[in-house]
């Protein structure tokens, strides 16, 4: 009892002479600010097929959101009546959503709800629960508990507590309540201060004190409950799960299908190349070699379309100087030859005229003279004996090397050009697995493109096999020249799901897994063993189970929540 009363009378002026510390420009020397709470929106949900019906509350508002169970895509267009506490209700559609508005929702407890959904091809049923949480309680019954258990616990609340009042007064006016168990503190300890030579006043006085200091607290407590932030976040759960709402599922396109078990051809993986078809592609070469020369609008580039026929270019032939030597002598030849031609022609006419001479004569005379007049303007103009380079077959340019000038020789692939409907593929075999009729490769736009089996040739040398396909749609596939990946079906069959190849995606561990649809808005990760199936498919051979409902598009998307 001797240290009591040193002891009591300093622990309570300390904590009557506590005043809120400022800080000055720059600084805070208060408390930090406290951490919100978020949590989700109050919901209900219910799958049944066809449909799966999310309902959120908002305000006054419940939003709907309806998609199909086995695919996951909004149904638009949909009539719901709500079966609520305030009568029978009919949702009204807003795009993609359903709203209803619901005075009784502001109502703390479980309201029972009955959806009746109908669309265009069925009717349904559908119960849940909606649970609006009651208000959260002040932070009063959780510092009653404990907070007199012994004089040092019961000082230290009444110090926090006037320490939060006054952090309170500083950004807030404090409730009333607050004000008058401050000034009530004060009062009493001025009190306790006259009366300190008598323990008994002390000890009834020091309670006093502690008592509306803890009171304060409360106060505070109650006029400043924690915020609260009501937000649906995408995000993924402590178990590894992803909770992805339907606004987010809407926004990142996410769709199911039901897996299936069944029997399904097994296939291989080949590495292939496009390759035109050879009755359907041509070369524009020299025959003598020489120098290019352009035709009338210049050379076409490539992807210039073409016709049979058509004039490409001409090759000038090149004359060298002994060749220049015995032109020159053959050029002066032929002149002198046309000149007595030229004479003779013109003595023959005048002697025609006369009929001294025959008119066959003449006709002969001047055919010689064309003929000779002739040889001396193709000696003279060189381009009168280019070759035509002309284009075997139609389609369009894949190739172009010409230009104006350019020395050629019989060699030199000057155009190439295919017929880009007519394509095929090449892939090499480097099993002895046989392979069946039916291949498959990926399209430019991803889509999966048959081919057909034409044959096969013999490895050479402890090589791969050559084994070549037909296009069914040309126009889907890459360009001649480009790489593929050929999935070939073999004659055995393996027991799995067959699901689209994105539907799978690697883990943070490098392991292949997929997402379970395992509730409206849970997604949860499940290793999976995979083997090719075609080329936009998969066989899924073991970790999930007929069915489950799998993530075929956006699983990438869920698999990057973090």
């Amino acid at each position: 009892m001797t240290l009591i009363r040193p002891v009591v009378p300093a622990a309570l002026c300390g904590l009557l002479l506590i005043t809120p510390a400022r800080g000055h420009e720059g600084h805070d020397h208060g408390d930090a600010l406290p951490v919100l709470t978020v949590q989700t929106a109050p919901r209900a949900s219910a799958s049944a097929p066809p449909f799966e019906l999310v309902a959120v509350a908002n305000g006054n508002m419940l939003t709907i959101y309806l998609d199909q169970f086995e695919t996951n895509t909004p149904i638009i267009g949909a009539t719901i009546d709500v079966e609520t506490p305030a009568g029978s209700m009919q949702a009204q559609p807003s795009g993609e959503i359903y709203r209803l508005e619901a005075d009784w929702i502001a109502a703390p407890g479980t309201h029972e709800l009955l959806f009746t959904v109908a669309d265009d091809s069925s009717i349904d049923f559908l119960t849940t629960s909606l649970t609006i949480p009651a208000p959260a309680a002040p932070a009063a019954a959780l510092a009653a508990s404990g907070a007199f258990a012994s004089l040092p616990g019961m000082v230290a609340a009444a110090q926090q507590g006037l320490r939060d009042l006054a952090r309170r007064a500083e950004t807030a006016p404090a409730a009333p309540a607050a004000v008058a168990a401050l000034l009530a503190a004060f009062l009493a300890g001025a009190l306790l201060m006259a009366l300190l030579r008598r323990r008994i006043a002390v000890i009834t006085i020091g309670g006093a004190v502690l008592i509306l200091g803890l009171s304060a607290s409360l106060a505070v407590a109650e006029a400043a409950p924690p915020d609260t932030v009501i937000r649906d976040v995408a995000q993924r759960l402590p178990d590894g799960s992803v909770f992805a709402p339907k606004p987010a599922q809407r926004i990142l396109a996410i769709r199911t299908i039901q897996a299936a078990q069944g029997q399904h051809r097994s296939a291989i993986s080949m590495p292939g190349r496009i390759i035109p078809d050879p009755s359907a592609s041509g070369l524009v070469q020299s025959a003598t070699g020489g120098r290019l020369s352009a035709p009338e609008g210049g050379f076409l580039s490539i992807g210039s379309e073409v016709e049979a026929g058509q004039v490409l270019g001409y090759v000038l032939p090149v004359v060298g100087a002994a060749d220049q030597t015995s032109q020159r002598q053959s050029r002066l030849e032929l002149e002198r030859q046309l000149a007595l031609q030229q004479r003779q022609t013109e003595r023959l006419r005048t002697l025609a005229l006369n009929g001294t001479v025959s008119r066959t004569q003449l006709e002969e005379a001047e055919l010689t003279l064309t003929g000779l007049r002739d040889q001396l303007a193709g000696l003279e103009d060189p381009n009168q004996n280019a070759e035509e380079l002309r284009a075997p077959i139609a389609g369009i340019i894949s190739k172009a090397n010409a230009l104006p000038g350019l020395i050629v020789d019989s060699s030199s692939e000057i155009f190439h050009i295919i017929d880009p409907t007519r394509l095929r593929v090449e892939a090499m075999h480097f099993g002895d697995q046989p392979i069946a009729e039916s291949a498959s490769i990926l399209g430019r736009d991803g889509s999966k493109v048959s081919l057909t089996l034409l044959g096969a040739g013999l490895p050479e040398n402890g090589r791969a096999q050559p084994i070549h396909f037909t296009v069914e749609r040309a126009e889907d596939v890459p360009g001649p020249g480009s790489v593929v990946t050929v999935f070939a079906e073999t004659s055995s069959e393996a027991e799995g799901v067959a699901v689209p190849r994105e539907a799978v995606v690697r883990g943070t561990n490098g392991q292949d897994m997929v997402y379970v649809h395992v509730a409206p808005e849970v997604f949860e990760p499940r290793l999976v063993r995979v083997a090719p199936l075609d080329a936009a498919s998969v066989l899924i051979a073991a970790g999930v189970e007929s069915g489950e409902r799998l993530v075929t598009q956006g699983a990438e998307l869920l698999n990057q929540f973090r």
